[in-house]
């Protein structure tokens, strides 16, 4: 086997990339580094233990599976682990080599500000209350506990244990959650904050909203404390910020949020943030914002499966002292498919209208309860829906909607379904050119903006959309 180290790898991810998700492919397999190929043994360099680990407990398989394919049977799979600047040996690994080394230590160095934190004002303070420690307003009941794991979280949640046990730690930094309403960003990010206050007492953990953040800068160049706003905000050792796609389109405060963050980074700080979009759907945002929000990791979290959704509903009666007959949870499962918020809230509304009227939680009180819930989830619209909807309209196979043909009539087709797809649903750009002909995201915002340009300068590609838009959303 003489083939160059390039190659190999490369044939190796090529078949890694056609067995699993775009997004797992990303996180999982691009920051890896070949080091070297020697008697059938590859050695490749991860970034941490918990990387090192994800990959034997989760791709260990499809691994195997390609070195064998470019390797052959007797191929052998060695790893480096690099944490932080020096490496850590284990019976797993090599040494690093130097160069791999100098690499790791060549980041930029900024002598950070030496500041006293009784001298810096606390925006979370009311002025002229004498109050040094920071209050990590995090919610107590948002904790690990409580926040119940499925395939629609594990790669977040188990990002986020890893940071507790090592903020600022790991090759997660920044942590980006996002997913759409009520899937769990805000208790996940709160969980990692209680759990670091647990094991790292001494740390500075604070959580804000992005609003919160935003009203606060105001305040501060309002009051010409500026510099004390950012002085402070340099000085939290895990900073949470929430629903930071409300950044967007605020110049002023992106640039401020730029300075802080680059501050912590570089000091080795958690950084852990949530938004309702992937990095790379958020608009009127900096590029150089975006570009370190991709440094870290990016997670979703997805709509929740049956299984997962029944768990919930389980955990939540057992802390609640309430026994529910399993026919019954299972019914609620099936009928609340959205997000956990609304399934956690039918949840609620059915205890309550048993308690206030003191009656037993039988089915026909649950089916009573929960009709509005019903109504809402005979309303979700799904991508596939979608796309089922307009091939009926246009009369086309669904094969040739996703197909690679540029004929005008599919092209349209194939970007009203994508249009509609950003209308009606909480999925990312990419998740809809996945869905929809395995189009990037770039395809999906071209298809939005031709659709809305062809509304304002076509009549008849106006009906398309009116008469569309009733038939998805009847």
């Amino acid at each position: 086997m003489n083939q160059p180290l390039p190659k190999i790898w490369n044939a190796c991810l090529a078949f890694i990339k056609d067995n699993i998700s775009d997004q797992a492919f990303n996180t999982w397999f691009t920051p890896i580094v070949p080091i070297k190929i020697s008697d059938n043994v590859l050695t490749l360099q991860v970034p941490s233990k918990f990387f090192y680990e994800w990959l034997e407990e989760h791709y260990l398989d499809l691994l195997k599976s390609a070195l064998n394919k470019e390797l052959g049977p007797g191929a052998k799979l060695v790893y480096n682990i690099v944490m932080e600047k020096k490496s850590t040996q284990n019976p797993f690994t090599l040494n690093i080599p130097s160069a791999s080394k100098g690499k790791l230590k060549t980041q930029e160095v900024v002598t950070p500000l030496n500041l006293e934190p009784s001298k810096v004002k606390n925006p979370f303070i009311v002025p002229g209350l004498q109050k040094i420690k920071v209050d990590a307003q995090l919610n107590p009941n948002y904790t690990f506990e409580h926040f119940i794991e499925g395939d629609h979280n594990r790669l977040a949640r188990s990002a986020g244990m890893a940071i507790a046990q090592k903020p600022g730690g790991t090759s997660f930094n920044p942590l980006l959650i996002y997913g759409g309403v009520g899937l769990g960003k805000t208790h996940l990010a709160n969980a990692i904050g209680l759990q670091v206050k647990e094991l790292y007492p001494e740390k500075t953990v604070l959580y804000v909203s992005t609003e919160k953040f935003t009203q606060q800068f105001i305040d501060a160049v309002k009051s010409n404390n500026r510099n004390d706003f950012i002085h402070f905000y340099q000085m939290i050792d895990v900073l949470i910020v929430d629903d930071v796609q409300f950044l967007s389109g605020k110049s002023a405060t992106q640039d401020v949020f730029f300075h802080i963050f680059n501050h912590l980074h570089q000091k080795g700080k958690q950084i852990i943030l949530t938004s309702d979009k992937a990095p790379v759907d958020i608009q009127d945002m900096e590029q150089r914002l975006i570009s370190r929000f991709k440094w870290g990791l990016s997670a979703d979290l997805q709509i929740p499966d049956l299984e997962t959704r029944k768990e919930i509903l389980l955990h939540k009666t057992r802390q609640d002292g309430i026994e529910i007959s399993e026919g019954i949870l299972d019914y609620i499962a099936k009928t609340i498919v959205s997000n956990v918020r609304e399934l956690e809230g039918a949840l609620i509304s059915i205890m309550a209208q048993s308690s206030l009227n003191k009656k037993e939680i039988t089915l026909p009180l649950v089916e009573k309860t929960l009709s509005n819930f019903i109504d809402n989830a005979k309303k979700e619209i799904s991508i596939d829906f979608i796309q089922k909807t307009v091939c009926q309209y246009f009369k086309i196979d669904m094969e040739v909607l996703q197909s690679q043909t540029r004929k005008r009539d599919i092209v349209q087709a194939r970007q009203l379904s994508m249009y509609f797809a950003k209308k009606f649903t909480s999925a990312s750009l990419a998740s809809i050119g996945e869905k929809i002909g395995k189009r990037d995201h770039a395809t999906v915002l071209h298809a939005c903006k031709t659709v809305k340009n062809l509304s304002e300068t076509d009549k008849n590609f106006k009906v398309y959309i009116e008469e569309l838009d009733k038939k998805i959303t009847s």
